[in-house]
């Protein structure tokens, strides 16, 4: 078993020692499985799931599959299969088998009949609605279907009659014979299989009955020999259901044991699929992939690092009891990635131009700055350095400057010095204002002397800025994102509250540098905060997007 300090060998002790207790000296023989439906994408919750999944297997030597739940034709999709394997493998996984849910019809069909064989199951021919009508409630029995007493092999010819399509969708359902009286309400004559003319996406219409969840899912694992169903507290109400399908069936030798753990709930967040069905139909959100959703494509699209979202799986810890984490240390895990792989460049998201009308009309110099970050420049694809042109006219951050300055702001005011980053020191001499009154022009003159890496002026300068120089300037849009939900109780209910969830920056400007970025690269703008390219808006809006994945803290706020 691999100990090197694995977060889950400190954080998953009631499931690890479920897996000793079960398995013995032989851990290798753990077989874990990760089994999504593929009707939507996969989110931070289904990752963890995975993580769980993955990890387990690879610390004790074990195995895992991923597995395709398709055995609802009605809400499944072809196009998510390749999804849902794209996002696991970008998370960082690899299984050792790939199935479908549907491959094993047969199987499932056959042990139908023998449930029905030792008269366990039977054909009803109520309704939905009337079958609902009979569960009762907590405290109060149901009523037991009137079909519920037909022979062995009425139930066989009327099942068989079934699956050759002689009857119409909901016509008829297959249903275990357990106790209408259980105070648990899955265990109350559950429906086994229902008539579907659904046409499947791996099986044609080979079919018309399709096998229900609760009946397909232990089979599932029974039949890949899944040692031990990793899974949420969501499923901890069907676990005596999912032990009462494999314990019924003798050609079951080895049963799988099912495990809940509490799946992650992150404030200011919405993790719903049919909340986030909802927001993409009414256009609330840009698709399953919008930056502001926790799905793996969403965090993917915003720049978040597959690294750091396992390293926040793994350290927000395995529990039996729900609980919520804060969204901010999801940004913590992010950001301390970031930092180390992100190379530093400028931006200016608010231009504000500056003349400098002591520099040399038709001068253009090219600066030699580094990218300041060890791991970037430390990778040999990567250059440590980048040459930036510096020129006559520069715009700076509109922030960057008062034209009556607070106290303790340092940057650039009439008859102040600032220094230009990686440039030289500039003073402010004036401004330029249009009729109403708003500056639309810094004016400035620098010190030769000052050069960055090549002062010789002594003197020491506060204030320093990041600029761009202005015949080179790459256009860009910046997109600043903050949480979908301000008010947590809301989340819950898939209310969308926060109107600035999304702040478009549509004329930033950038160092040309930035002109050969790709989605692979991550950036630190000066000052502004960790950002991507986004490919996909940058195909739409024929200039380059991108995306604010994480900010820094600011020492500095303007009143």
């Amino acid at each position: 078993m691999n100990t090197d300090n694995h977060p889950l060998l400190n954080t998953a002790t009631f499931i690890h020692n479920a897996i000793r207790q079960d398995l013995g000296a032989d851990l290798t023989r753990l077989h874990t499985r990760f089994p999504p439906e593929p009707g939507g994408f996969l989110h931070i919750g289904s990752a963890k799931a995975v993580y769980i999944n993955a990890e387990l297997a690879q610390i004790y030597g074990g195995k895992f599959n991923l597995r395709m739940d398709d055995t609802n034709p009605v809400k499944e999709d072809a196009r998510y299969v390749q999804a849902i394997q794209d996002e696991i493998h970008w998370l960082g996984y690899e299984w050792d088998a790939l199935y479908k849910a549907s491959d094993y019809f047969q199987i499932m069909y056959d042990c139908a009949v023998e449930l029905i064989e030792k008269g366990v199951a039977f054909v009803c021919d109520m309704s939905a609605e009337e079958i609902r009508a009979t569960f009762g409630g907590p405290g109060e029995a149901g009523t037991e279907s009137p079909y519920r007493n037909r022979s062995i092999e009425e139930n066989l010819d009327l099942f068989a009659r079934m699956k050759a399509g002689e009857f119409s969708d909901g016509a008829k359902t297959l249903r275990a014979k357990i106790d209408m009286a259980s105070p648990n309400l899955n265990m109350r004559d559950p429906v086994i299989y229902r008539i579907a003319h659904k046409e499947h996406s791996n099986t044609g219409n080979t079919w018309c009955i399709y096998p229900m969840y609760d009946f397909a899912h232990p089979l599932e694992d029974a039949i890949e020999g899944i040692t031990h169903s990793l899974c949420g507290l969501e499923f901890i109400d069907h676990r005596p259901i999912y032990e009462w399908y494999v314990n019924q069936l003798d050609r079951f030798v080895r049963k799988p044991r099912q495990i809940e753990f509490a799946e992650i709930n992150l404030t200011n967040t919405v993790l719903g699929k049919r909340h986030i069905r909802k927001m993409v139909a009414e256009g609330k959100i840009d698709g399953w992939d919008d930056p502001r959703l926790l799905t793996v494509s969403g965090m993917r699209r915003r720049g978040y690092p597959a690294a750091a979202i396992r390293d926040f799986l793994g350290n927000t810890g395995v529990a039996k009891a729900q609980s919520k984490v804060e969204f901010n240390l999801l940004e913590h895990y992010v950001r301390e990635h970031l930092k180390d792989m992100a190379r530093t460049v400028m931006v200016v998201l608010e231009p504000l131009k500056v003349t400098i009308t002591n520099y040399p009309d038709e001068q253009t110099e090219m600066l030699d700055l580094a990218y300041d970050s060890g791991g970037a420049a430390a990778e040999d694809a990567v250059p440590a350095t980048r040459a930036v042109p510096f020129s006559r006219a520069i715009y700076i951050e509109a922030t960057d400057f008062m034209e009556e300055p607070e106290k303790k702001f340092f940057r650039l005011a009439p008859g102040r010095e600032v220094r230009l980053k990686g440039a030289y020191a500039i003073t402010c001499t004036g401004v330029v204002k249009d009729e109403s009154g708003n500056i639309t022009e810094i004016l400035a003159t620098y010190d030769p002397a000052t050069r960055s890496g090549n002062d010789t002026s002594g003197r020491k300068i506060k204030g320093v800025l990041h600029w761009v120089e202005a015949a080179h300037a790459l256009p860009i849009e910046a997109r600043l994102y903050d949480t979908l939900v301000l008010d947590d109780d809301t989340a819950e209910n898939g209310i969308v509250d926060n109107p600035h969830s999304l702040n478009l920056i549509p004329n930033a400007l950038a160092e040309p540098a930035l002109a050969a970025a790709t989605a692979d690269d991550r950036f630190q703008f000066m000052r502004q905060g960790y950002f991507c390219l986004d490919e996909i808006a940058t195909a739409a809006s024929g200039k380059p997007v991108f995306n604010r994945t994480v900010g820094l803290k600011s020492s500095y706020s303007a009143k």
